[in-house]
């Protein structure tokens, strides 16, 4: 980066975020109550769905939650130079919250694709694979990696305003990011 070249911090507080991942659930949530309109689905139905699945929900939301993290890796690995080698992945202990960035810079839009990736192959797709087929463990599972991308969302928002050609990098301890000035 030259000398003269300038970033701007584009972050929210863990608490914000934290806010928005619970707004998020109320869409969730209105799915699916849609799906089970839809399907003609009664409670009593969704109970026995949850308590039949335990087995296999607990290892599949933490596969799921790995794959999540490859997805955005492997998106952006995609972008740079250096290929997988420009990519990171950890966990925040204190929040057992997993992450994945790119050490190269990336074009907002590349950052972008990145970003939405997990969603929409993790939660979108079910989702409407589920709402195709009645199929509930689908739904589930879809509008659980909705909500887990509710972070990825944030960020998209941030960078709403952000010139596709724009340079970002990931913020190396905040939800966020930094994008460079032009």
């Amino acid at each position: 980066m030259a000398e003269t070249e300038k970033k701007h911090e584009l972050t929210i507080s863990a608490q914000k975020a934290n806010n928005v991942a619970l707004l998020l659930g109320i869409p969730v949530v209105i799915l699916g109550m849609i799906f089970a309109l839809v399907w003609d689905i009664d409670k009593q139905v969704f109970q026995n769905f949850f308590f039949n699945s335990a087995f296999w929900l607990i290892p599949a939301i933490i596969v799921g939650i790995v794959v999540h993290e490859l997805i955005h890796g492997l998106t952006w690995a995609l972008f740079t130079s250096r290929g997988f080698r420009s990519v990171r992945f950890g966990i925040i202990w204190k929040v057992l919250s997993p992450y994945c960035y790119s050490k190269e810079s990336l074009k907002a839009w590349q950052y972008k694709t990145g970003a939405i990736m997990p969603a929409i192959i993790l939660g979108f797709i079910p989702l409407i694979i589920a709402f195709l087929t009645g199929n509930i463990s689908l739904l589930v599972f879809g509008l659980l990696f909705t909500l887990a991308a509710g972070g990825d969302f944030l960020i998209l928002w941030l960078l709403r305003k952000v010139p596709k050609d724009a340079l970002v990098e990931d913020h190396p301890s905040k939800p966020g990011c930094y994008v460079h000035d032009q």
